[in-house]
């Protein structure tokens, strides 16, 4: 029996995906720059590409995840917005574009709240139920070992 998502999930979802398709648009940007003989020094930009095809790809199933109602999504979204706060620390603090770190802090704080929300929990622990309850019925027969 499957539970339907509530609308914190519903927002979750929305907020990790567009993170996702922003690291995918990182990506391109790369692979453009690369491709284009942009030089930076000490950079591989399409090592880079890849690194953000990769996240961005991950997230952005993630983000599909959550907005279809499956829980593993949940836990790729928690891991990226936990890595995007010292990512903003790091914009704020190390490269003085406040603005942009206090963005990147406020979006990873909301879309957490979201994923941590009462509403959230309740779901999770929905599916979980009806998971043990599955699996103990399919094993209350007797052992036939």
């Amino acid at each position: 029996m499957s539970v339907p998502a509530p609308a914190t999930v519903r927002q979750a979802a929305v907020l990790v995906g567009l993170e996702g398709i922003g690291g995918l648009l990182a990506a391109l940007v790369y692979v453009t720059s690369g491709l284009s003989g942009t030089d930076q020094p000490g950079m591989n930009l399409f090592g880079t590409a890849a690194w953000f095809a990769i996240i961005g790809g991950g997230v952005t199933a993630a983000g599909w995840a959550l907005w279809t109602g499956r829980r593993w999504g949940r836990g790729i979204g928690v891991l990226a917005q936990l890595l995007l706060l010292p990512v903003a620390w790091y914009m704020a603090i190390g490269s003085h574009q406040w603005f942009y770190g206090a963005a990147v802090a406020i979006l990873a704080l909301v879309t957490l709240a979201l994923l941590f929300s009462p509403s959230t929990l309740q779901w999770v622990a929905a599916q979980d139920a009806g998971q043990s309850s599955a699996a103990n019925a399919d094993n209350s027969g007797p052992d036939t070992r």
